[in-house]
Order: structure tokens, then sequence, then C-alpha cells
């Protein structure tokens, strides 16, 4: 079985957003019957049937609805990478997976274009464990977990406190902080990937819950099926009804490290690096 091409899955986006084959068909400037080829090729790489089709509409399975979600992701990614491709040496691509640099990023983006006027510091979201340096999509990028790769070197630029994210119904929401043995008997929602969480941290929990990403991460909190354990910057960035975040006060902190190739530091690191030390020591 054939794995999807990405002109299989821009036909089914296409004929998604448009409704009707023939549209898509225009927006994608081929035959119609080459886009109704490209979406039954999909179709049978993935081995459901992703679209209902019937002589006046066309309308989405419940594999097509799912599909349809990735589809659009994985696009995204091309089209972020290529636009990566053209940007000129002017700008450095700053990677990030959660959170950014929290209540930092106004003040990191305005000292960089003040002290560097003629480089653009652009920030980039990629869900990989190291915020996409290693996909070739950033220069430079911030984690929060410690990076094993030989290849990758990294400097703690600061530390943010650890704080508990739960649904704002909880009992726990009433209190100015917890502490991790309130955690006991909990559901602890963990994105294995790109999350600082980790052991011992959930040694206190009764289960852990994975997701994929923050806003998963943050629906699952909302709706009182597990809580988050998180840093600082997630409370800063991502507030959202529903959700209470309050410190946790025996945590260990989180280190927050700038990361790069060791064998092609970018241009511009040194100042990045002194830029961000400087924003997390106040």
């Amino acid at each position: 079985m054939d794995d999807p091409s990405l002109r299989d899955l821009r036909a089914f986006v296409a004929v998604v957003d448009h409704a009707t084959f023939t549209d898509a068909a225009i927006e994608l400037g081929v035959s119609q019957a080459s886009v109704s080829r490209a979406v039954a090729r999909l179709e049978s790489s993935l081995g459901v049937p992703l679209l209902r089709r019937t002589s006046r509409s066309v309308s989405l399975t419940p594999a097509g609805r799912t599909s349809l979600v990735h589809a659009r992701a994985v696009l995204d990614e091309v089209d972020l990478l290529r636009r990566s491709l053209r940007e000129p040496a002017t700008t450095m691509r700053l990677g990030y997976a959660w959170a950014a640099l929290g209540r930092h990023t106004a003040v990191v983006q305005q000292r960089w274009r003040q002290e560097q006027p003629d480089t653009q510091l652009e920030l980039v979201h990629s869900w990989s464990a190291t915020s996409g340096l290693v996909d070739g999509l950033v220069d430079v990028a911030i984690v929060r977990t410690e990076v094993t790769d030989p290849r990758i070197e990294s400097s703690v630029v600061g530390f943010e406190n650890r704080y508990l994210a739960i649904s704002s119904d909880d009992p726990l929401a009433q209190r100015r902080f917890v502490r991790l043995g309130d955690l006991d008997g909990r559901v602890v929602a963990v994105d294995p990937r790109t999350g600082s969480t980790r052991q011992p941290l959930l040694d206190v929990a009764t289960s852990t819950l994975d997701v994929r990403g923050v806003e998963e991460w943050l629906n699952v909190i909302a709706s009182g099926r597990a809580v988050g354990i998180t840093a600082e910057a997630t409370k800063w960035v991502h507030a959202r009804p529903g959700v209470a975040y309050r410190p946790v006060r025996d945590a260990d902190p989180v280190a927050v490290r700038l990361v790069w190739w060791q064998d092609s530091p970018p241009p511009g690191r040194a100042a990045l690096l002194q830029i961000l030390r400087e924003a997390y020591a106040r």
C-alpha cells in the first residue's frame, strides 16, 4: 500500500473546502477527473472512505473528518518548509513547541528589533521534541526538556516555576497554591513529545493521559478529564476560560534552553542568548 501523496492530500482538502469536485479542479488547475482519481487514491491508501458523494453534494465521513485535520496539518508544514527555504539570510527563525517565551516573548522581540534592526526574529511553532530544529524548520529553538542528541548544543537561558492547570470548577482552583501531594489519585495529561512533565513528577499521579499539543491538553483539562503540570510560560500564553493555573510550591523549576546545531551555530546566536538571559534575569 502506497503512502498518501501531497498531491492527493491537496485534492482532498480542496474538495472539502469547495464542496464540489468541479470547483476543486478549478482551484488546482487540473481536470475534474484528475481530482476524482486523487481522492480515490487517497481513500485506497488509507483504506477507508473519506467522502460521501451524491449527485448534488459532497460530505465527510467520520474517517474523513479525522483525516482532514491531519491533512491540513501536513500541508501547512510543507508550506512552512517552502517559505523557510525562501526566507533571506536576514531572518533568524526561533522555534518553539509549547508557549514560546511566555511573558518574556514581547520583550525579547522588541529588544531584538532595537539591537538587530537588519535581521528579523521570526517565531515558528513546531510540534516536535526539538521545536523544529531537527526538522530543519528553524535556526535555533526554545525547549523545556533536556536534549541528549550529541549534534545539538544547548544553553540554559532561565528558569520557570511549575504550575498546575485544572478545571476552574475543581476544588483545587480555590487555593492560592498546591503541592505535588495534592495530585494523588489524579489523572495527569501529558504530551510525551513536547511537554515538560516527566518522571518523577508523575509518580504522584494515578495514571496519565497522552495528548497531542497544547490545544488538546487544554481541552481535556477544561473538561475535567485530567489535570496538567506545566511551565509558567503556559499560564501567560494559553489563558483559557474554564482552566485555572495554580503554582506548585514543591516542584522543581523548569530549565528553559536555547538549542542549535553544534557544527553550524547561526549568526546572531550570541546576541539572542544575551537578550534571553537578561529577560529571564529580570
